[in-house]
């Protein structure tokens, strides 16, 4: 689908070029200008002794904060009425100097990668700078937060709790996703990378402990905890200055509560926030370059919750938003710590493997399958264990329990199904099947994975959710043929696409949830060993992979969600942006301040890169913003109020370091009437102070 076409965006054409020299001529641009920027001439001499060029940016991709459903959550009943934290995406171009070879790396804190996304940035990538990036080295990624909106993929099943597809958060994200990478592409300088490793223990629960202690012992020693604690942190730097950094640490996105009704880019979202803008200071609404730019990004996250005492919101303590930033400020702390550490210094090329493959038909060698004989995937499949959920994150049905066998009715189902189809059995059982997803394309059968080497870390780019020893499998087959340390190598999950979870085979057959939506089979994790090495035996040969399939086209067959109907009018005798609850005269630091105004909807205007309020201090200059809408202590609730009139609740958390002196809040919203042109407006609170 080019959606850009469809907006009008203007697209510049010219000759046509040969592929290879259009490369050439825009690498050579591109170092050209890497090495006149003033980034670049501040870096002395590593301008010319740097082995790699770095860029990084982060970008707006907050899309609708009102009446959306929760991705990942999947809750129709529950609908986002406001926002907490901004989404953000967060992109690192990496090139080789010696070979030219690049890669553009992005996190994006949504739950999950759509194909259809990935293909629309390439699309717009492609018109702005030719082939300079491509399936290839394009790895796109998401935190997997669950609490921001839905209704952006293709395939119906993951729109369900948004009750269809949504164009306008489609577009956030892809216009976000878009205007980082190229934007860290224009940031390209000379740099350098270092990578350090530690431990992270008090941020990650198992939430399938009884599955995860049906694997053999040698998988259940590496975790004697029965989580995956290893942090990973890749520093970028540019003349011994830190500009960025790119975790990897697996927790799940689910500090924030399926009930909240707050847009929220959840505890990975927290430490990014924390590290760029608490730490490095910087101003998301800036036009300049941020000093710094901190990713955090998921690996085998499977089975790992952030919600240490196994229920929803609980753990550390008993409040999610505190959750949120105490598992973000945990990540934080241990990747920072990495940053600053005896570090690793990466030398070596950057790389590249990619292909598509049919996971609904794939043969799988004796190598692989641990019992010596030779196995099949097919077509996805749910099973109970996904339509009960995690009860642990995120329930599901509740009168359905999780693993096999649990639920009667579909035990017999499922043995119907088997009876008629002994090779559907062979691949799913014992799976009790509930939705044949994958043959009513409501999710994918072909899938995208990649293998990305930046020096000694090689990246496993896998559009699925592995658990820890599912994740520990992959990256032991891996590092064996590129002859890395396991530590080296890592699952970089949810990536370029999504297909649920993978599973063991042992934990396959507990049916859990995770089990539950391991579509392909039973066999699937072993699949994935096959493909993936596949990936890095090309790569160690120096051979080109390829691409035998690619997935079809879902567009046609979406689900539209029905378009909101929604007219902004004020009540008689208001006009937007007036206060109808005024601030208290004066604050101490840590009470809350609420501003009332006459509002309307705020999907009339997302604000991408803006901000719908402001906390303003007053200075010799005059006003100056301190806070917005993406800070976290700022918060924001739209309520309906009648036909058509609405409220705008600006809510500041005075933060223990803030500035004596006076304040006011201001509201900047848009309004939609029944006839006529939508219209700008501005509210502004009487002025407080702070002591």
């Amino acid at each position: 689908m080019d959606t850009s076409q469809r907006r009008g965006e203007t697209v510049q054409s010219g000759p046509m070029l040969d592929r290879r020299a259009m490369l050439a001529t825009a690498l050579a641009a591109t170092s050209l200008v890497a090495t006149n920027t003033p980034a670049a001439a501040a870096a002395g001499q590593e301008t010319t002794t740097a082995p790699y060029l770095v860029g990084r940016a982060v970008a707006d991709i907050t899309g609708e904060p009102e009446g959306s459903d929760k991705a990942g959550y999947a809750a129709p009943t529950i609908k986002t009425h406001g926002l907490h934290t901004r989404l953000r995406a967060r992109a690192f171009v990496i090139v080789d100097r010696e070979s030219g070879k690049r890669v553009a790396i992005a996190i994006a804190e949504i739950a999950h990668i759509d194909h259809a996304i990935r293909e629309e940035v390439l699309k717009r990538l492609q018109r702005q700078l030719g082939d300079v990036y491509t399936r290839d080295n394009f790895l796109l990624t998401a935190t997997h937060t669950h609490s921001g909106p839905g209704g952006y993929m293709h395939h119906n099943l993951y729109n369900l709790g948004n009750f269809g597809y949504v164009d306008q958060n489609f577009e956030a994200n892809v216009s976000g996703i878009y205007e980082a990478v190229l934007t860290a592409h224009r940031d390209l300088a000379p740099g350098r990378l270092d990578l350090g490793i530690d431990t992270l223990n008090d941020a990650s629960a198992n939430r399938s402990k009884d599955a995860f202690d049906l694997n053999p012992a040698a998988d259940r020693a590496f975790f004697p905890d029965a989580i995956d604690p290893q942090s990973t942190t890749l520093r970028l730097s540019r003349n011994g200055t830190a500009v960025g950094a790119i975790n990897w640490f697996p927790t799940h996105g689910t500090s924030m509560t399926r009930e909240g009704t707050h847009v929220s880019g959840d505890n990975k979202g927290y430490a990014a926030y924390h590290w760029e803008r608490d730490v490095k200071k910087v101003d998301y609404l800036s036009s300049g370059s941020p000093s710094f730019v901190a990713a955090f990004a998921q690996t085998n996250a499977g089975d790992m919750t952030p919600n240490l005492n196994l229920q929803p919101g609980s753990g550390p303590t008993e409040d999610h938003f505190a959750n949120t930033r105490i598992i973000g400020q945990r990540q934080y702390q241990t990747a920072k710590n990495s940053a600053e550490q005896p570090l690793t210094h990466i030398t070596g090329p950057v790389d590249y493997r990619f292909t598509f493959v049919d996971m609904a038909n794939t043969t799988i060698s004796p190598t692989y399958t641990g019992d010596r004989q030779t196995h099949r995937t097919c077509s996805g499949a749910l099973g109970t264990g996904f339509v009960a959920g995690s009860k642990e994150d995120g329930p599901g049905v509740d009168f359905i329990d999780e693993g096999s066998g649990n639920n009667p009715v579909f035990n017999l189902l499922s043995a119907a199904l088997y009876t008629a189809s002994p090779s559907l059995k062979a691949c799913q059982a014992p799976k009790d099947i509930v939705i044949p997803s994958g043959d009513l394309a409501m999710t994918p059968n072909v899938v995208p994975i990649q293998l990305v080497r930046l020096g000694q870390l090689y990246l496993m780019a896998v559009p699925q959710e592995f658990t820890i020893v599912a994740g520990l499998r992959l990256r032991r087959t891996v590092a064996r043929i590129v002859d890395a340390p396991l530590r080296n190598v890592l699952v970089a999950g949810y990536a370029n696409d999504y297909a649920g979870y993978v599973t063991t085979p042992e934990e396959y057959d507990k049916g859990d949830y995770e089990a539950g939506h391991t579509m392909f089979g039973r066999w699937t994790l072993p699949a994935y060993q096959q493909h993936m090495a596949a990936l890095a035996h090309a790569m160690v040969d120096r051979e080109e992979t390829k691409v035998p399939i690619t997935p079809p086209d879902h567009t046609s067959s979406l689900i539209i969600a029905t378009p909101n109907l929604w007219y902004d009018a004020a009540p008689s005798g208001r006009a937007f942006g007036d206060v109808l609850q005024q601030p208290n005269a004066a604050y101490m630091r840590g009470q809350r301040v609420a501003v009332t105004f006459v509002g309307a909807n705020p999907n009339n205007d997302l604000k991408r890169g803006s901000t719908y309020l402001t906390v303003d201090l007053h200075t010799p200059t005059g006003w100056r913003r301190v806070q917005d809408d993406g800070d976290w202590a700022t918060t924001f609730q739209w309520s309906k109020t009648g036909p058509g009139t609405s409220t705008f609740t600006a809510n500041w958390d005075i933060p223990e370091n803030a500035r004596a002196g006076t304040y006011r809040i201001t509201y900047q919203g848009r309004s939609r009437p029944r006839r006529g042109t939508p219209t700008s407006f501005t509210g502004t609170s009487r002025t407080f102070q702070v002591d």
